[in-house]
């Protein structure tokens, strides 16, 4: 099977794919086995990715994505509405959770997608 040139395809391709947890060179095989653990080849086109390691990016863009989605929609429900303590934990502490245990895995996709493109590893510091 022949490999991709990772500059031949377009960073928005790179990022759709790996948000969808597919392979970011084909878009078709799965990009992980388990909830956040990523394939070491794809079972379609054998691209390699046991290589490249995300680290805390995937989690750095979750939390600052969730956080700017769920604070000021949680500021905007006590300036409009007042609700007592028990209504904003019972709704922002779910919503926060189903969010981010949401958005981590496809955040993960495309940062593993971002760092294949980029030809980097995650160990570039090292």
């Amino acid at each position: 099977m022949t490999h991709a040139d990772p500059q031949r395809i377009s960073v928005r391709s790179v990022l759709s794919r790996g948000f969808r947890r597919r392979c970011p060179s084909c878009g078709t095989g799965r990009l992980f086995r388990t909830y956040l653990k990523q394939v070491e080849n794809c079972e379609t086109c054998a691209t390699e990715f046991g290589h490249i390691r995300a680290d805390d990016i995937p989690a750095y863009f979750t939390v600052l994505l969730v956080g700017h989605m769920v604070v000021p929609l949680a500021v905007m429900v006590e300036q409009l509405y007042h609700p007592s303590q028990w209504v904003h934990l019972s709704a922002w502490i779910p919503l926060t959770l189903i969010m981010t245990f949401g958005l981590l895995p496809r955040i993960k996709g495309a940062s593993v997608g971002v760092l294949w493109r980029l030809r980097l590893s995650g160990n570039e510091m090292q």
